[in-house]
C-alpha cells in the first residue's frame, strides 16, 4: 500500500509548495480541500494544516473538527494550521501588533523530534498578521523569533505540532529539514514515491481503469500532454489515438516539427489545420477571458469533430496538472484564468475522462518523461498556454499580428537556446502590445508596434521572479527583432514578478 501524506488545504498561496516539499523528499502525497478528509484512508500516514488568507476567530474561516484528526494522525499546522489548532484547543490568538512579513531568526526553546537537527539561529520565512497570544495548558513552545514567542509548539502527549512560519517556502533555510523530521522522522515514511514507482504504479492502474477501451488524447505540443501519451502508449498501445490540433497560434514552425518529434516516439497522430476556423471566430475579440474560452470552445469542437472519425472511443484522456486545476478554480471558488483542458470535453464528448498526471507538479512530470526514455528537448521544452500567442497578443487576433509575434517569439526563443540560457530559464515568449511608438529607421520616422520580452524563473509556476538576462544578450536580441521583423520598431523587457504579475499577460 502506497504511504501518503494529507495535506488540508486552508486556501494558502503556497499550500502547492507544501505539496512539492513532501514529494522531494520521496513521499506521496495528496492535497485536499480543509473539509475532505479521507477518515478512511488506511494509507495516511500524517497530516498537514496549510496557512490560509482568513483568521481562525473569522465568521468566513474554514474550519475542520480537530477531534477528529488529533491523536489520530501525526500532525504538523502551518502559520494559518498552527494557529487554528491552538485555537481549537482553547487558545488565543490575535491580530499582531504589526504584521510579520519576510526573514525571521528561529531560535530553539526546547529539544523536541520536530527540530532536531535545525541549527540556532535558522533563517525562517514569516508571512502572518495574527499571532497566537496563550496557549492551552499541554501545550509547550518550542521556539521562538524575536517578534514571535510561539514560533512553534508541540501537545504534550500527542503527536501534533504547530510552526508559524513557513517552512515550504525556499527562504526558510531549516524547511526541508523541518518537513523531513515530519514525514520521515515522525510519520515513518519509507520514502518509496519516485518518478520510476509512479510510472510502474500508473501504467498497472491504466491497464486495469481502461482495459481493451479505446482512447483518445488532445495533444498541443508541450511537456505534459506529450508524457501523458507516451505513458498512455507504454500502457495500452495501439488503442491510443492522438489529436494535435493546430489553432492558428503556435509558435514559428510548431506544428510541422511537434509531430515529427511524435512520430518518432511512435505515437499514433492525427494532425488538424484548423487555423481558418479560429481566425475567424476570434476576429475582433479583445477580452482575454473571452479569448480563451472561444479558443476553448474551438478546440472542443474539432476535437469532438476529429474524435468521432474514429470507431467506438470510450475515454478522453488529458494531460491535466496539478496547478492546471489550481487555478481554473481554487478553494475558495475564484477563477483566476480559465484553462481549456479542464472540463467540456468530457460532457459534449459523452466520454468517460482519464487525466494520468493530474496529481503531479511539472518537475515530477518532467522526471517521468525523462524515466519513459524521451528525448530532452521535449522534456525541456518551456510550459506554452493551450491559447497559444492569443494570449500574448493584447488586443484582437490576425494573422498579421500573429506573423509578427512568430518572428520576433522565434528571434528571442533561438537566442536563449544559443546563449544557453534557455535551460536556466521556466518559461519565455514575447508579448505583442497594443499600442504604437514612434522610431527612426535610416532617415525615416516609423511609426510602429512594440513587443515585451518575458522571461521567469520558478520551480512549479505558482511563483516566479524575472530572469536576469546578460545585458548584451537582451541588446542583441532587441537589435535583431528590430532589424528583420517587419512593423517592430520598439523592444521592452518584463521585470515583474508573480505574484503579483502573472506569466503571462492574459
Amino acid at each position: 500500500m502506497q504511504q501518503k501524506i494529507i495535506i488540508l488545504d486552508f486556501g494558502s498561496q503556497t499550500t502547492q509548495l507544501i505539496g512539492r516539499r513532501v514529494r522531494e523528499l520521496n513521499t506521496y502525497c495528496e492535497i485536499v480541500p480543509y473539509n475532505k478528509m479521507p477518515y478512511d484512508d488506511p494509507s495516511v500516514i500524517g497530516v498537514i494544516l496549510s496557512g490560509s488568507p482568513f483568521s481562525v476567530y473569522d465568521n468566513k474561516a474554514f474550519k475542520t473538527d480537530m477531534s477528529l484528526l488529533r491523536r489520530r494522525y501525526p500532525m504538523l499546522g502551518i502559520c494559518y494550521g498552527a494557529q487554528l489548532i491552538a485555537y481549537e484547543g482553547g487558545g488565543s490568538v490575535e491580530p499582531a501588533p504589526s504584521r510579520e512579513y519576510g526573514r525571521a531568526k528561529l531560535t530553539t526553546v526546547s529539544a523536541d523530534p520536530l527540530l532536531e537537527g535545525i541549527d540556532t539561529d535558522a533563517q525562517v520565512w514569516m508571512s502572518h498578521g495574527d499571532t497566537i497570544t496563550s496557549l492551552p495548558d499541554n501545550f509547550t513552545i518550542i521556539a521562538s523569533t524575536p517578534e514571535v514567542a510561539c514560533a512553534a509548539y508541540h501537545i504534550n502527549g500527542e503527536q501534533t505540532w504547530g510552526v508559524q512560519f513557513h517552512p515550504e517556502v525556499f527562504h526558510s533555510t531549516c524547511g526541508t529539514r523541518l518537513l523531513e523530521n515530519f514525514v520521515v522522522g515522525i510519520c515513518g515514511s519509507k520514502r518509496d514515491w519516485s518518478a520510476e514507482s509512479f510510472i510502474e504504479s500508473t501504467v498497472k492502474a491504466l491497464r486495469e481503469q481502461l482495459g481493451d477501451d479505446k482512447v483518445v488524447l488532445g495533444l498541443s505540443g508541450g511537456v505534459d500532454s506529450s508524457v501523458a501519451a507516451v505513458l498512455l502508449n507504454r500502457a495500452i498501445g495501439k488503442n491510443l489515438t492522438c489529436i494535435f490540433v493546430d489553432h492558428g497560434m503556435l509558435r514559428k514552425n510548431e506544428f510541422t516539427n511537434v509531430l515529427h518529434d511524435y512520430e518518432c516516439l511512435g505515437l499514433n497522430v492525427i494532425g488538424v489545420d484548423a487555423s481558418e476556423r479560429f481566425f475567424s471566430e476570434l476576429a475582433g475579440v479583445t477580452d482575454p477571458e473571452r479569448k480563451r474560452k472561444i479558443i476553448g470552445k474551438g478546440f472542443i469542437d474539432v476535437f469532438d469533430e476529429e474524435a468521432h472519425k474514429i470507431k467506438d472511443v470510450k475515454w478522453l484522456a488529458q494531460g491535466t496538472i496539478y496547478p492546471d486545476c489550481i487555478e481554473s478554480l481554487s478553494i475558495t471558488g475564484t477563477v483566476i484564468k480559465s484553462h481549456h483542458n479542464v472540463g467540456g470535453l468530457p460532457e459534449k464528448m459523452n466520454l468517460k475522462l482519464c487525466e494520468p498526471l493530474r496529481l503531479l507538479f511539472k518537475d515530477e512530470v518532467r522526471a517521468v518523461g525523462r524515466s519513459l526514455g524521451m528525448p530532452e528537448h521535449l522534456i525541456k521544452r518551456h510550459p506554452f498556454p493551450g491559447p497559444g500567442l492569443a494570449v500574448r497578443i493584447l488586443g484582437d487576433i490576425t494573422r498579421e499580428k500573429v506573423t509578427i509575434l512568430q518572428n520576433a517569439d522565434d528571434i528571442f526563443i533561438r537566442g536563449l537556446r544559443e546563449w544557453g540560457l534557455y535551460d536556466k530559464v521556466w518559461q519565455a515568449g514575447v508579448i505583442l502590445l497594443p499600442v504604437q511608438s514612434v522610431g527612426v529607421m535610416g532617415d525615416e520616422r516609423t511609426y510602429e508596434r512594440a513587443v515585451a520580452l518575458r522571461a521567469v524563473t520558478s520551480t512549479d509556476a505558482m511563483t516566479a521572479d524575472w530572469a536576469h538576462l546578460p545585458y548584451d544578450f537582451l541588446a542583441k536580441v532587441s537589435n535583431e527583432i528590430i532589424n528583420t521583423v517587419r512593423g517592430v520598431n520598439r523592444v521592452c523587457y518584463d521585470i515583474s514578478s508573480k505574484p503579483p504579475a502573472t506569466i503571462e499577460w492574459e
